[in-house]
């Protein structure tokens, strides 16, 4: 497979068109990255990006597990919570960003990726296997995706992202979503 213009502005209309989750996925997208940002949020808000993560697998993901996970998020201290996302949304690097999130319990690369994306929708995509396996289907990453990816592996992923994102004139919000859909014809 090639990853044509047509191919992601298609997959991301269809994204919008059948994915339940697309209007508060759209909604957090418009509202999250400043309250980040300024610390204009609540625990809550942290939340549920950990619960995008899992849920928005509508199922496919092991219902025991994805609770497990959740609740351990739920264990952090509110203000621990707040001062590791606040700091990952205003951190240059990418190593800082990751490892001021995965401080957090509940929190790997993987759901640390989804706090950045919600951070900033234009620099980051959230990493997992089905976002994972079209790049590399298509011949953008040299390995199959690994079980829990590391902040180096996450790195190569998005330096994919955004090289296909700018050979083909679309957002990473936009790739994203085109990634999505088209892992769901895999």
């Amino acid at each position: 497979m090639v990853l044509t213009r047509s191919m992601i502005e298609e997959a991301a209309a269809d994204y919008i068109e059948e994915e339940p989750l697309y209007p508060v996925e759209e909604e957090g997208i418009g509202t999250l990255p400043s309250a980040f940002a300024e610390g204009e949020f609540g625990f809550r808000d942290a939340e549920w990006v950990v619960q995008w993560y899992y849920r928005r697998n509508l199922g496919a993901y092991p219902q025991d597990r994805q609770r497990a996970r959740e609740d351990r998020f739920a264990e952090n201290e509110r203000s621990t919570t707040r001062e590791a996302v606040i700091d990952a949304a205003n951190a240059e690097a990418l190593d800082e960003r990751v490892g001021r999130l995965t401080e957090l319990a509940g929190v790997d690369t993987r759901v640390a990726s989804a706090f950045l994306q919600f951070i900033d929708p234009d620099r980051y995509v959230a990493v997992d296997a089905r976002t994972w396996t079209v790049l590399y289907d298509a011949g953008e990453l040299d390995e199959p995706y690994p079980d829990s990816p590391s902040v180096e592996e996450y790195r190569r992923f998005l330096d994919a992202c955004r090289a296909i994102a700018d050979e083909h004139g679309v957002d990473c919000w936009t790739l994203y979503r085109a990634l999505w859909r088209l892992g769901h014809e895999n």
